[in-house]
């Protein structure tokens, strides 16, 4: 298979492109280094270097001979202090995308969406849940890229698989409770400040997890667009996160909370996907939610610098 990835060079995009490599796909990474690092990029891929609203650029990475396209690439804040601008380039960047695609011939993508276009759902959430109605810019911006692409799907002869991500945690995370505990509990091994109350709950899956999810969703699905929710059937709470990183580190502190259910401003304190429709397709999470947590704790706590 020959792919491009775009965004590949971040934490998820790098281990897809890891993945692809190593069963022998031809891989091209599209990536700004923006939040990817160049050495995470394998060393077999061709890298591209730049923004995907380049036109030049586009040209350059997207050709004839492309069998997929996984688009990773966007602005992934949920608190992004500049909220109109990221819902700006997330759509444009998808709408380029595809207008290049279309242009050579390219017929199958695969796009990241997140758990956050269904906002304050029930739970678990199945994939047919409606209203969406996400609570931050970058949901939002998750919901209308979806909209371009069913577009491009049901009037333009594309094939787009929409996986819909959970909390996705393991080796090269950034920016994230994770590691943002870590950073804290090396600082100061005697109090760590917990945004919120504590009690925000998610679904967390294994990085390992979520690639293979991806390219069996890819394999096994059929139609021109098919949405389906990667995560875990279980939920870990932030303050089980902090009892977790503190247990690996060794250290026993004292939480201090900024108080509310909310982290920040479009958090949303509690989010577990359905994963009935991906395991109809035959898969199932090799990790639940807390040993994905533990898991990556490790990995990351394995790594030279999370910084």
């Amino acid at each position: 298979m020959r792919a491009a990835v775009t965004g590949g060079a971040g934490f998820i995009g790098s281990h897809l492109a890891e993945r692809l490599v190593e069963r022998g796909d031809s891989v091209t990474v599209v990536d700004d280094l923006s939040s990817g690092k160049r050495e995470w990029v394998p060393s077999e891929a061709t890298f591209v270097e730049g923004d995907l609203l380049e036109r030049e650029l586009l040209e350059s990475a997207i050709h004839p001979e492309l069998d997929v396209v996984f688009h990773l690439a966007s602005r992934k804040a949920v608190n992004d202090d500049q909220p109109h601008s990221q819902f700006r380039e997330n759509t444009l960047m998808t709408s380029s995308l595809l207008q290049a695609m279309r242009s050579h011939g390219v017929d199958t993508l695969v796009f990241t969406s997140s758990s956050t276009v269904y906002g304050e759902a029930p739970r678990p959430t199945p994939e047919d849940y409606a209203p969406l109605e996400p609570i931050s810019a970058y949901g939002a911006s998750k919901l209308a890229c979806e909209g371009l692409l069913a577009t491009a799907a049901h009037s333009h002869g594309m094939t787009v698989r929409n996986v819909r991500f959970a909390n996705i945690v393991g080796p090269r995370l950034r920016g994230a409770v994770v590691p943002d505990f870590i950073e804290k509990l090396q600082a100061d091994p005697e109090t760590l400040t917990i945004l919120g109350n504590g009690r925000q709950e998610k679904s967390y899956m294994h990085v390992d997890d979520c690639i293979d999810a991806m390219l069996h969703v890819l394999e096994e699905t059929t139609g021109p667009m098919t949405s389906v929710n990667l995560g875990t059937r279980t939920t870990t709470s932030v303050n089980r996160i902090a009892d977790i990183v503190a247990d690996e580190i060794g250290v026993d502190p004292a939480y201090e909370y900024t108080g509310g259910e909310r982290g920040w401003t479009g958090d949303i304190p509690k989010m577990r996907l359905s994963i009935e429709k991906l395991a109809a397709l035959g898969w199932e999470p090799s990790t639940e939610s807390d040993a994905a947590v533990r898991q990556a704790t490790r990995e990351l706590l394995s790594e030279p610098s999370i910084g």
